[in-house]
């Protein structure tokens, strides 16, 4: 006689029920310890004598002077790291000049509400910045590290004075600042180089109207 699948499974479960029930009931097996003998080498916990080793060394390091010479190359490398960030990595000298605009516009993703929850801006809504804010001052990216880019730079700045803002890709800030003794900014990570589509330096930045205009400029 066949049996359909269902029981014929059915059957099973009832049976393994009955064997894991059997185990219960038997109560706890008995058990014997008994030592197993060692497996491997053993060691003494080692932390204290490695942490007297490390003073040790660093109190040799200390007698030495050399503990002082770290702390001081540590000290200078941190410095010279604020001082002259990584530069922006994907730019070029300009070896030609050539211009572009930039439609510095936004398309609001969310709506924007007031303290009320009432939307002010709705969502899709293209905003320029331009539309209520001037740009007052042109922007001049360069790199330090090229002299005829300095040398172009600092024309700029003399020409145009508090009008232009000096950016920089790449070298030290601060070494211009304390020879010019003018304000000087650094590109972070390139945020800026990368919204506004600059490949080459020196490149400025100008707005005209509603868009930036963005001139690569060649230094002699």
């Amino acid at each position: 006689m066949t049996f359909p699948l269902e029981q014929r499974l059915a059957g099973l479960f009832r049976a393994a029920q009955g064997i894991a029930l059997a185990f219960v009931l038997a109560g706890p097996f008995p058990c014997a310890a008994r030592d197993l003998g060692k497996i491997g080498p053993t060691y003494p916990i080692a932390e204290p004598d490695l942490l007297e080793e490390i003073q040790a060394i660093l109190r040799q390091k200390e007698a030495s002077g050399e503990l002082a010479r770290l702390q001081s190359e540590a000290q200078q490398r941190a410095t010279r790291s604020i001082e002259a960030p990584k530069p922006i990595a994907g730019l070029s000298r300009a070896t030609r000049a050539r211009s572009h605009y930039v439609d510095p516009s936004i398309t609001v993703s969310q709506p924007i509400t007031d303290a009320q929850g009432k939307v002010i801006v709705p969502a899709g809504t293209v905003h320029n910045p331009l539309d209520t804010v001037t740009m007052t001052r042109q922007l001049l990216f360069f790199d330090a590290r090229d002299p005829d880019q300095v040398k172009l730079a600092k024309a700029k700045v003399d020409q145009l004075g508090a009008r232009l803002k000096p950016v920089l890709t790449g070298g030290s800030y601060m070494d211009l600042m304390r020879s010019w003794q003018v304000r000087v900014y650094y590109d972070q990570d390139g945020a800026l180089v990368r919204k506004l589509g600059i490949a080459q330096v020196p490149a400025l930045v100008t707005q005209e109207g509603r868009r930036l205009r963005v001139d690569e400029l060649v230094p002699q």
